[in-house]
């Protein structure tokens, strides 16, 4: 826990979407304390079950329970791989798709062996990301981000999280994990969810 009072709550436990938050809302707001800016498991709040049936209802549900526990505007994300040939799956159940919740490994292996046979022509994926806000006064926008590309045959690089070793960008030969971070958040699903979320949080902070 920061030493700065909590202002906003991003509904999560992973500090890797707390960095990206951060770094994304920095220039929109300069003059805010991002120590402020913190972690659902920074407050001892739990994750909520997550049982919608797409992106934004599941960021919808944590924002909901994160405000609803803390008093402080929420900003929630649910996000994963969307594959061409798999009907869009793993979709919300990329995070679990091999059974074991944020198995990072064992469901890129599970992935890719899924796919072993298919030819680079039909290897179509995107990233997809819906990201909520909700405040204690009721006040509630989603936004959503996409990130297109193609499926590598092997993980590669070491940055990132979750299937970001797979996914080559369009018009880039590097996957989502070999770029800089600050590369992968100017094209991310996440990134541009969260950017487009940006005015409806200023007002939040400024009400």
């Amino acid at each position: 826990m920061t030493g700065a009072a909590p202002r906003l709550v991003l509904a999560t436990h992973n500090r890797h979407k707390l960095g990206e938050l951060r770094a994304i809302l920095h220039p929109a707001l300069p003059g805010l304390d991002l120590d402020a800016v913190v972690t659902a498991g920074d407050l001892g709040v739990p994750d909520p079950v997550e049982d919608g049936v797409t992106f934004a209802e599941n960021a919808l549900i944590k924002a909901r329970a994160v405000a609803r526990a803390t008093g402080l505007p929420a900003v929630a994300d649910d996000s994963g791989l969307a594959v061409d040939v798999l009907g869009g799956a793993p979709g919300i159940f990329s995070a679990r798709w091999a059974g074991r919740h944020g198995d990072d490994v064992a469901n890129l292996e599970l992935l890719l062996a899924q796919l072993a046979d298919v030819p680079a022509a039909h290897r179509g994926a995107r990233f997809v990301c819906a990201a909520a806000l909700v405040t204690p006064a009721g006040v509630e926008v989603v936004e959503r981000g996409a990130l297109v590309g193609t499926l590598a045959t092997a993980p590669r690089g070491g940055n990132g999280f979750g299937y970001d070793p797979v996914l080559v960008p369009l018009g880039d030969t590097r996957t989502c994990a070999e770029l800089a971070p600050d590369e992968k958040n100017a094209i991310s699903h996440r990134g541009q969810a969260f950017r487009a979320l940006v005015p409806a949080v200023v007002r939040a902070l400024e009400a």
